[in-house]
């Protein structure tokens, strides 16, 4: 299944208020080259700290949305937006705003699918990466009753269960088959509350934005008249009253399960935290923003430590040319051909063996091996693009090693072999020092492991 990457063609801007803190937002959206995902950009801050990459270690409050930081920078309530990005299989753009909180809108992901579609779409010149894993997941939120099960598929299929064990919203179910069929049934589902859940939120200095224009209400207990006279007042409504279907007479449903498709639409904003799109078949029961991130965590766990797959027909994140304009190693000494995967803080790079190599004329001529050596400079090489790519000018860096530790040899390398490179952060990295453990492979044979510490420096 190929399908090229996409991004938009123009500049587009919508706006809005912010649905928990009230700010008001203007949201700019631009194109962006292949392989650089989804970036958001405070333009009301300092220019040198008010950029987020987007990834779902960067997810620090699910109370009510998703709320995602970086150093100080704050970007509120991603969900509906990146469900607009999913539906429309966007996976590089720039997002500008000019304060902390996405805009609710109409508390859909419509509105922002309905921009993007006026910006026109733009297919790119690089395959799209998609996370497919081995095995299956099953996570348990023992504390809110929630369940994930994941079944590895070469396709997407998400089934979604409610239960709010109440007469208006009891059982109720919600269910796609494709990304496609999201997006033409699904992405207009409205976001949702209990109405005696809105003057305690508004008490914990959220929905500060709400309006009863953006969400669906939902009336579960009686409620006395003089309740309805604060609400008219917190809200600036006249008249509030219940339908006949326990729902506040602010809106009409657009689907009788639309709180269940609502859910489905941030099961789905929320997993787009783990920067591409995911195939498998998903089985969720009780879904919340807390457990959606945590189940989306666990993915990325997966994918950190499973067995890197090398696919000649899939085009490499960065190819040899890439390579030299980040690395200042140069034949013969450059030791890696590609990287297929580069997060913040995993790499993979690969390094196809052939009996053409210098090292071979005089390393067991008749016995051939790869030198060890040369297979720990060969990860600590994979490991510096992951370190390199923290920096805008890496062509102004140079690489020193610090430590090799725990080093170990399983299997020999030898001449017509593929080696594939795995490189994780142990730590984050401060001031320039990557402490990072490796490991390579050869199809799936583990051949070689080691922590590795290296620094970069500017060169003067």
């Amino acid at each position: 299944m190929y399908k090229s990457q996409k991004s938009i063609s123009e500049t587009v801007k919508i706006s809005g208020k912010g649905l928990h803190s009230g700010v008001y937002t203007e949201v700019t959206f631009k194109s962006s080259p292949v392989n650089t995902g989804i970036t958001f950009i405070r333009t009301d801050l300092d220019s040198n700290e008010n950029i987020i990459k987007l990834s779902v270690n960067k997810v620090f409050d699910t109370t009510r949305s998703t709320k995602i930081k970086q150093n100080d920078v704050i970007v509120q309530t991603t969900e509906h937006l990146l469900a607009a990005l999913a539906a429309l299989e966007i996976d590089n753009i720039i997002i500008e705003l000019n304060n902390e909180e996405i805009p609710i809108l109409d508390g859909s992901s419509s509105p922002y699918i309905k921009v993007l579609e006026n910006a026109g779409l733009i297919q790119q010149e690089s395959e799209r990466k998609y996370v497919k894993l081995k095995e299956k997941i099953h996570f348990c939120n023992k504390e809110t009753g929630s369940e994930y099960i994941y079944e590895p598929a070469d396709d997407f299929k998400l089934t979604v269960n409610i239960d709010y064990q109440t007469k208006v919203l009891g059982k109720s179910q919600a269910v796609v088959n494709s990304i496609d069929e999201f997006k033409t049934s699904h992405t207009d589902a409205r976001t949702f509350a209990f109405l005696h859940e809105l003057e305690f939120l508004n008490q914990q200095g959220l929905i500060k934005g709400g309006d009863l224009d953006n969400a669906i209400v939902l009336v579960d207990k009686p409620i006395e008249e003089e309740k309805f006279k604060s609400l008219s007042k917190l809200f600036n409504k006249t008249d509030i009253r219940v339908g006949s279907k326990g729902y506040l007479n602010n809106l009409e449903l657009r689907y009788d399960n639309e709180p269940a498709r609502h859910k489905l639409l941030d099961v789905i904003g929320d997993l787009y935290l783990l920067g591409k799109p995911i195939l498998g078949h998903f089985t969720i029961t009780k879904p919340g923003h807390e457990s959606n991130v945590a189940f989306a965590k666990k993915i990325y766990e997966k994918m950190k430590n499973e067995i890197p797959v090398y696919d000649a027909n899939i085009n490499p994140l960065k190819d040899i040319h890439d390579i030299m304009q980040i690395l200042p190693h140069r034949p013969p000494f450059l030791l890696i051909d590609k990287i297929t995967e580069l997060t913040e803080d995993y790499v993979v790079g690969v390094k196809n063996v052939t009996m053409n190599e210098n090292f071979f004329i005089g390393h067991f001529p008749g016995a051939p091996v790869m030198p060890g050596v040369l297979q720990i400079e060969a990860m600590a090489q994979t490991g510096g693009i992951l370190i390199l790519s923290t920096v805008p000018d890496p062509e102004n860096y140079l690489t020193y090693f610090m430590k090799v530790d725990k080093c170990k040899f399983k299997q020999k390398v030898l001449p017509g072999d593929t080696l594939v490179f795995k490189c994780n952060l142990l730590s984050p990295i401060r001031r320039g020092i990557c402490h990072m453990f490796g490991q390579a492979f050869v199809g799936n044979k583990l051949v070689m492991e080691a922590e590795l510490m290296a620094q970069i420096k500017k060169v003067k």
